[in-house]
């Protein structure tokens, strides 16, 4: 027996650990989010690259407008990618959305538009993982394959205690071992689904809800605590380590913003350029960033000449480990057609909203568009 099929007969009780969950999942697991209404593989696959690394109420408020503009795979398949990345503005993570339409271009040139049914073949598409795929063939096609992404890892390692590896490697295959040791013979789609519950809406990293839990009696980390917590009251040095370490230190970067205008068109036209594909906002049309305001002002001053310029408010934008400290620096000049053979392009304001455009960027020229008056404070919030 290995040790993760040791672990996996390490939790006691009536139902089998996947029979109780699946059981907890019927009672008590999530029913009505959109993507739940059908095991049709697109809106499957989609949900799952929109629900990576970002909490499903924030998904929510994209899927259905994604899929009012993205109907189908072969709509996702022809669009540009700037079209994409427009629709998938303020999601973050934005490498997700070159992947998934990189993606919907392989199954409809490669699959004639009809996704894979089996996990391996999922696995050969851009951007689907081993998990992702997984789901999306347990969810529409009814495989037999085991999850596991950050909810499940965490699940797991509470519920059975996995003993610690000399490797990180070698620590996911324990994981990987124990997921697929446990998976049962049939319920796959509620049980996949309710893995994903208990660690979305119970087993939390901060405080999690042990008393809602199916396995609150014989999980592992939670009885090990009871017992250091009963060693510790009797005066022994042993403490407590369920709980999870604290949250990495945040930077912070400062950013100037060129917003330069033209003053010469008829309506407000900005200069835009377009980001990197590694980074912060990969790919992304942007105003240009600068360290400082003279840094951006020699940039101003290439684009035109500079008739007026307005230091505005300072915004902070919170990205996962990282506050970005944007300060716009609106600049009106008279632009020169030299400046085309910068990488950047003057857009009106209704193009430019049509572009895939930063969260904060996209509501600060939204903020001017509404306006269309001269700008006094820039609105980042």
């Amino acid at each position: 027996m290995t040790s993760a099929q040791a672990a996996a007969s390490a939790v006691p009780g009536p139902l089998r650990f996947a029979q109780r969950l699946i059981a907890w999942q019927r009672a008590y697991g999530r029913h009505d989010l959109p993507w739940q209404a059908s095991r049709e593989p697109y809106r499957v696959w989609l949900s799952e690259i929109m629900l990576q690394q970002t909490q499903v109420r924030v998904v929510q408020a994209y899927y259905d407008r994604f899929l009012q503009r993205f109907p189908t795979v072969g709509d996702l398949a022809a669009a540009s990618i700037d079209d994409v990345l427009a629709q998938w503005s303020g999601l973050g993570y934005y490498r997700r959305a070159r992947y998934l339409h990189l993606c919907a271009q392989q199954v409809w040139t490669r699959h004639a538009g009809e996704f894979p049914r089996t996990q391996r073949e999922l696995q050969l598409l851009a951007g689907i993982g081993r998990s992702t795929a997984a789901a999306i063939a347990a969810f529409c096609f009814g495989e037999r394959s085991a999850i596991l992404d950050g909810n499940v890892k965490r699940v797991l390692g509470r519920a059975f205690a996995l003993p610690a590896r000399a490797t990180q490697a070698a620590q996911q295959r324990a994981l990987w071992e124990l997921a697929e040791t446990l998976l049962p013979e049939e319920h796959l789609a509620a049980y996949t689904q309710g893995l994903m519950d208990l660690g979305s809406t119970v087993c939390k990293p901060r405080n999690p809800q042990c008393a809602a839990c199916p396995f609150a009696i014989d999980c592992q980390a939670r009885l090990a605590q009871h017992r250091a917590a009963a060693l510790s009251d009797a005066g022994a040095s042993i403490k407590p380590h369920a709980r999870p370490a604290g949250t990495p230190v945040r930077k912070a970067q400062h950013w100037v913003l060129l917003w330069a205008e033209d003053v010469q068109a008829p309506e407000p036209r900005v200069w835009l350029e377009r980001r990197n594909t590694q980074g912060i906002w990969p790919g992304l049309w942007s105003l240009p960033q600068f360290h400082s305001v003279t840094e951006a002002l020699r940039r101003a001053a290439l684009l035109g000449m500079v008739r007026e310029q307005i230091e505005l408010a300072c915004a902070t934008h919170a990205l996962t480990h990282l506050d970005l400290q944007l300060q716009p620096l609106l600049v009106r000049l008279d632009r020169v057609s030299a400046a085309q053979e910068h990488a950047g392009q003057w857009y009106t304001l209704g193009a430019a909203l049509d572009l895939g455009l930063p969260a904060p960027i996209r509501r600060l020229l939204q903020s001017r568009s509404r306006s269309q008056a001269p700008v006094q404070h820039a609105d980042l919030s």
